[in-house]
């Protein structure tokens, strides 16, 4: 389960760790008097997804004036698939250097492991791998002092910054094994001009096993609306940063399809499992709730087995005659009734493939001319 970043930021302060004052809001005139209270503000939006920045769900206000134009324009705003109904109202701080410190689960070797980097911000992603740090941390042991201060030394990190650096890593490890956490992520931390440090933004992420342990901490709901409406179908949908929208029957061919899709250079906007035998009406509805996403095309990617093929086919058509469908649609078929869906698709003027390849391949060159 994720925590907001407001949650996590009240995580971090029982902790002793230094985060911003700021005060959570929902109208744009509880914006304004936050902005009274705090003085310059940033307005943050509280989704559970990356890129708020870029998306625009990030906004700097001066004064009450603008802080409660900023809340007008966040509220209400679609992050990637989410819409904003809460914002952070935080004081602004006089940054002088961003870091990146982490501690999360690595998989492979099944223990925690410390990360951080003297890169920190919005871009992280993009920070070269040479500048990121990384220390395992043995569970039987925990954090030791002496890590966290091999990992400052690493990344260049000296004198009372590099205590504070350590002292908050120490710190966040507390949070990690108290919370039962998969990922507790401070990004930036950052380096005021007084050289203190403070948490201007945070990620927790907490073991779902283990939430029975931690019921101070308010239940959050991870989906999205459209995640929501698929699962009242019954089917599997995790929405995606891509354009291309994707549905097929079985995880296994779902994942296939998203990794073939970004073969050819294309980006999946989500996973969607139709199932094994999904029947006409279910399947006609996650693919009018795909349409709603208004992606750039959608693939369909059916191996006929309990799934017939021409189920799947007069599900589209029915979509395509009662809503309408303005994107490229491309579907790939094989399988039981085959041939019965291939005709009645085609009929419809769809084109359908029976290789998979070749149908990925079409429907990102199709967006590829869209594009251009």
């Amino acid at each position: 389960m994720k925590l907001y970043e407001y949650m996590a930021k009240d995580v971090l302060a029982r902790a002793g760790i230094a985060v911003p004052r700021g005060r959570i809001v929902s109208t744009p005139q509880q914006a304004a008097d936050a902005c009274s209270e705090l003085g310059p503000v940033a307005v943050k939006a509280q989704v559970l997804t990356g890129g708020r920045g870029k998306a625009g769900g990030i906004r700097l206000a001066n004064d009450p004036a603008e802080a409660a134009e900023a809340a007008r324009l966040v509220l209400g705003a679609n992050i990637n698939g989410l819409v904003v109904d809460r914002v952070l109202c935080e004081q602004r701080l006089d940054i002088a250097r961003e870091l990146y410190v982490a501690i999360a689960v690595e998989a492979a070797a099944r223990r925690p492991v410390l990360i951080a980097s003297t890169q920190g911000g919005v871009d992280i992603e993009q920070v070269p791998e040479k500048s990121i740090y990384r220390r395992l941390i043995d569970l039987p042991w925990g954090l030791f002092g002496y890590a966290a201060r091999e990992i400052t030394r690493r990344s260049g990190l000296e004198g009372p910054l590099a205590s504070r650096v350590v002292d908050t890593m120490m710190r966040m490890y507390q949070v990690f094994r108290r919370q039962d956490a998969e990922l507790v992520e401070i990004n930036p931390l950052a380096v005021l001009s007084d050289g203190s440090v403070v948490a201007a933004d945070a990620r927790i992420a907490i073991d779902d096993d283990a939430l029975y342990r931690h019921r101070d901490l308010p239940l959050v709901e991870e989906q999205s609306e459209t995640e929501r409406r698929v699962k009242a179908l019954g089917l599997s949908y995790v929405e995606l940063a891509g354009d291309i929208a994707v549905m097929a029957n079985g995880a296994g061919i779902t994942m296939a399809t998203l990794d073939i899709i970004e073969r050819y250079g294309g980006r999946p906007a989500n996973f969607l499992d139709a199932g094994g035998g999904a029947a006409v009406e279910p399947t006609a509805k996650a693919l009018a709730i795909l349409l709603a996403r208004r992606p750039r095309a959608i693939l369909i990617n059916i191996f006929g087995g309990i799934t017939r093929c021409d189920d799947v086919a007069q599900a589209i058509i029915q979509v395509q005659r009662e809503e309408g469908i303005d994107v490229p649609l491309v579907v790939r078929l094989a399988g039981t009734n085959e041939a019965q869906g291939t005709e009645l698709l085609r009929g419809a003027g769809i084109d359908v493939f029976g290789s998979m390849d070749d149908a990925a391949a079409h429907v990102v060159a199709l967006v590829g001319e869209a594009r251009s």
